[in-house]
């Protein structure tokens, strides 16, 4: 993936796509002026699946592929995700810490040998309103407010996400540290959304 090795402050947007019983999502490069550039990644996850896994795909044709994220446990609100290039090697790992998630998501992200982060809902009035949104029995009608998320390492800037209004789903995220590897700031991202409900 030659969209890896990257200098500091890239910046990617995940829009989700609308589709039957499938999360799709198209990720895309953010030019300076704000408009988009080249397809980074495109990926797809199965709803309701006992064990989660994403795959991400150099483009919507599926030829091939680029990297995974892959659940260790079956249906655990609190499992590890596994991020591995297209030939099975590690690259890092992410999961929801569900005890932290209760009033405010949060999240951990790990490159070993490069950098830990912790991501958590900017916003904890806004994290409290998604959470009272979600009581409400109508599926249909989506929480359009934005939310966003910090993740930091050592009280330092990692990676930021900022959910954009709309009905459609659509994140604008900014890599602030050079060592993160863009497959697992990707995966991450895309989680954000695909899994957030877990």
């Amino acid at each position: 993936m030659d969209t890896v090795r990257r200098h500091a402050n890239d910046r990617f947007t995940v829009r989700q796509k609308t589709a039957l019983m499938i999360n799709r999502y198209v990720v895309t490069e953010t030019l300076p002026n704000g408009t988009d550039g080249k397809v980074l990644a495109f990926a797809e996850q199965k709803r309701m699946s006992l064990k989660e896994q994403m795959t991400f795909y150099t483009d919507e044709s599926k030829k091939w592929v680029l990297f995974t994220a892959s659940a260790r446990q079956a249906i655990d609100l609190a499992a590890v995700y596994d991020v591995r290039d297209e030939e099975g090697n590690p690259v890092g790992t992410f999961s929801k810490k569900f005890g932290a998630s209760l009033l405010r998501s949060t999240w951990e992200m790990d490159q070993p040998g490069s950098v830990a982060s912790v991501g958590r809902e900017r916003n904890r009035f806004v994290a409290v309103a998604r959470r009272l949104w979600g009581l409400v029995p109508v599926d249909f009608v989506p929480f359009m407010w934005p939310y966003h998320f910090d993740f930091t390492s050592d009280g330092g800037p990692v990676m930021r996400v900022d959910k954009k209004f709309g009905l459609r789903d659509r994140y604008v995220v900014e890599v602030s540290s050079p060592t993160l590897d863009l497959r697992l700031a990707i995966a991450q991202a895309v989680a954000l959304d695909a899994l957030q409900s877990r």
